[in-house]
């Protein structure tokens, strides 16, 4: 089939690369987000997606939006049979969605109808999810609620932040992506209408919704900080600043610090919570690079009762 891929972060290259190895499909365009602001010189930078075309040769369209006219026409120029989406990040409108034979094709990292929006993989994180998978579905105008292709599952490891989790998922996604547009070619695949039981919905995960607190149960702080890491970024107010928490362990066996509390020994820093302690592992602070726990601990001389406080 011919196809025009959409994406635009570093998560969709997998799959545009299994559809250009392929050897089945042409990929004659890639649609992606415009170029943004980048780095501390703010210059604009081509998305990861927009990048990887161009060093195989293919068309890169930008639309700031796709409905934008000039856009329309150059995709019914092309003329595409499919339009397979990774994380492209715009709403499609009618008058594109119209435009290719066989629709267009997201591939989404839950198995819908769990966890519908922008942040499936944060959100299965922060639920406590133990399975997830990916989704290959037919894209309406409801918000991933069109019929599926095919899944994939995938197990979420104890350990696993988001990151960790997407990048899996990526990988894995890519197969189950080409796959169904080969099924898609030769009428083997039909989609398959989504259940009407089991709808969840993950939006986007704010900088606000990245604050631990303290005061939850140690299970909660953990999830909070593996379901956003790497972006927002798990963070807490010490000294009236924010610190940033990148990795953590719990510890069952000692519950003597409140909520927030805070105990420094020579190789450990521990916190309080709801339930028992944690182990602060990996913090950032404001303008830092990322440090061990111990020694950030060192540098402010952590007096005795001292917390984390929360975000006025």
């Amino acid at each position: 089939m011919k196809l025009v891929f959409a994406g635009t972060p570093e998560v969709a290259v997998p799959a545009l690369d299994a559809l250009i190895a392929s050897g089945r499909h042409e990929v004659a365009a890639v649609v992606t987000r415009p170029d943004a602001p980048a780095g501390r010189g703010r210059r604009l930078v081509a998305s990861p997606v927009a990048q990887r075309a161009e060093e195989a040769g293919i068309e890169v369209l930008k639309p700031r939006r796709p409905r934008e006219e000039d856009f329309l026409a150059r995709l019914r120029e092309i003329g595409p049979d499919c339009c397979p989406v990774v994380a492209y990040g715009a709403i499609l409108p009618k008058t594109a969605l119209d435009i290719p034979t066989r629709g267009w094709v997201n591939l989404h990292f839950s198995l819908l109808p769990a966890w519908r929006g922008a942040a499936p993989v944060q959100h299965a994180i922060l639920a406590g999810d133990e399975m997830t998978g990916a989704s290959t579905f037919l894209i309406e105008e409801g918000l991933d609620s069109g019929p599926v292709y095919g899944v994939l599952t995938e197990q979420v490891r104890s350990t696993d932040t988001s990151g960790d989790l997407l990048t899996r998922l990526a990988f894995a996604g890519a197969g189950l992506l080409t796959a169904t547009m080969d099924g898609i070619e030769d009428g083997t695949l039909r989609a398959e209408p989504q259940s009407v039981d089991g709808v969840s919905l993950a939006p986007k995960i704010t900088v606000a919704d990245a604050e631990i607190d303290w005061s939850a149960p140690a299970l909660r702080a953990d999830r909070v900080v593996r379901g956003c890491t790497p972006a927002p970024g798990a963070w807490t107010v010490f000294r009236g600043e924010r610190l940033k928490v990148i990795a953590l362990a719990l510890v069952p066996e000692r519950s003597d610090l409140h909520p927030g509390e805070l105990a420094a020994a020579k190789n450990s820093v521990h916190v309080g919570t709801g339930s028992h302690a944690a182990e602060l592992l990996w913090v950032q602070p404001q303008g830092k690079k990322p440090m061990r726990a111990a020694d950030w601990a060192r540098g402010v001389r952590i007096a005795s009762g001292e917390r984390f406080t929360a975000a006025t």
